[in-house]
């Protein structure tokens, strides 16, 4: 299964940094921003992390949430975002469930040895969870300000005001 541009968002919920939930039922009516990354605190990682700490301002202005996904457990992720001040939810999704579900649990190579890992990628969900833009085989360097970019571009009726919920 994959999640297409034009498609239902596959349905997930899945324990979060500073205590958090996330599930795309609690998420429904507002629209977010839904990128995957490999491992917290690495570099490629934490540029990506970072940048999106940068812009949170102006996603949330644009009433768009932001939640990283890893196959780090919570310890792990509660340690990158204590770390790097990391506000938004990074969801931990050790089963790689969501993972796979959204087409980013992949076959790497790394050396000639092959492994399954996380692709980077990024989905731009809208507020009635069909997915509206997805980066594949992200590269960081200017990836934050092309999901800002298309988050504006679609400003408007597809976006509303939203926070993620505490608890």
């Amino acid at each position: 299964m994959s999640a297409a541009e034009g498609a239902a968002a596959p349905d997930f919920t899945m324990a979060a940094s500073g205590g958090r939930t996330v599930s795309l039922a609690a998420l429904r009516g507002r629209p977010f921003v839904l990128y995957f990354y490999p491992k917290a605190d690495t570099s490629g990682c934490t540029k990506e992390a970072c940048g999106f700490q940068e812009a949170l301002t102006q996603f949330t202005g644009l009433g768009l949430d932001v939640i990283g996904v890893s196959p780090d457990k919570l310890p792990a992720i509660e340690k990158f975002a204590g770390k790097y001040g990391l506000e938004f939810p990074l969801a931990s999704d050790p089963e790689h469930r969501v993972a796979e579900a959204y087409g980013t649990w992949v076959e790497k190579s790394m050396y000639g040895r092959k492994y399954m890992g996380m692709d980077r990628a990024t989905f731009l969900i809208g507020a009635d969870g069909t997915v509206l833009k997805a980066w594949r085989k992200v590269k960081v360097p200017g990836h934050v300000a092309a999901v800002q970019a298309a988050a504006r571009a679609l400003a408007g009726p597809t976006v509303s005001q939203g926070t993620v919920s505490q608890g």
